[in-house]
């Protein structure tokens, strides 16, 4: 089963990144987007396939690691300091919500991250006025939206047929997105952002949408789930991860920079290629608990 999927996956990401090429025709661009993107794929099929420990520690590393990008892009991190005491308490976060995974009581999770939030007010009082509101609430909205929604995860992967049901995080976000690309260059006409990203088309949505939910069926089908459930999560899930998409796209666009990070070649960094996943994961988590568990 292992062996098939990690088959499928890589045909994927072939026949995705191909896509692209042929409608960019850069060579160069496309064998570094191509290379990168294999050994992405087998990665994740390497820590989310094993789970437990390996995939805790990963995804932690991995929100820690887009955190510190969220950071720069944001000013929390000053040019003129490689790390800032607020940057610090926002890892230290992450830290603490990850620590509350590991015990059974889901109420922690709550109590946690409310630790967390006053941890960060207490660095704002008895610092002050060495750093803004804005700049508390920044630093809390990179625990939340990096650590908490991107460790999801993990989150369902630990649940009964976490095996399985943890591949639709990925179906419904990188499906969706490659559905739309090609139903927006085949039948885009109407400009569903046009002042934050010109390129995307309502009918490429729509396409996107619709792919993602057949894609869910077939991935059904191969797996032995549910069909129906499995379409209507990844349909919701695809809707979700557009707004992951264009949200990480606003911020690149308010603070001025065209990638967050350059850690994964041709691809750019953590949340260039995963801002929908941090989108998608939450929703097929709690979705998969409602209708499946």
């Amino acid at each position: 089963m292992m062996q098939t999927f990690t088959i499928i996956c890589l045909i994927g990401t072939v026949l995705m990144l191909g896509i692209q090429f042929l409608t960019k025709n850069k060579v160069n661009s496309f064998l570094e987007r191509l290379i990168s993107g294999i050994i992405l794929v087998m990665l994740a099929i390497i820590c989310i396939g094993n789970g437990g420990w390996i995939l805790y520690v990963v995804s932690m590393v991995l929100s820690m690691i887009g955190a510190g990008e969220l950071y720069a892009a944001m000013k929390i991190r000053k040019q003129e300091k490689k790390w800032d005491l607020l940057e610090i308490f926002g890892y230290l976060g992450i830290l603490i919500f990850y620590i509350s995974l590991l015990i059974t009581d889901a109420r922690m999770e709550i109590a946690f991250l409310l630790a967390d939030l006053i941890l960060l007010m207490f660095l704002f009082v008895f610092t002050y006025p060495r750093y803004t509101s804005t700049e508390i609430m920044v630093a809390f909205f990179g625990i939340v939206y990096l650590g908490v929604m991107l460790s999801c995860v993990y989150q369902t992967r630990m649940m009964n047929n976490g095996q399985y049901l943890v591949w639709l995080i990925f179906l419904c976000s990188w499906g969706c997105d490659t559905c739309a690309y090609c139903a927006g260059r085949l039948f885009g006409r109407h400009k569903m952002a046009p002042v934050l990203s010109p390129k995307k088309t309502v009918e490429g949505a729509v396409g996107g949408v619709i792919g993602a939910g057949l894609l869910g069926m077939i991935y059904a089908m191969v797996t032995g789930g549910p069909a129906a459930v499995y379409a209507l999560i990844c349909v919701i899930g695809g809707l979700i991860s557009m707004v992951g998409d264009l949200a990480a796209s606003a911020i690149k666009r308010i603070e001025g920079i065209k990638d967050y990070g350059k850690l994964i070649p041709g691809h750019g960094g953590i949340l260039d290629r995963f801002d929908s996943v941090i989108f998608t994961a939450p929703i097929i988590y709690y979705l998969a608990a409602a209708l499946i568990h």
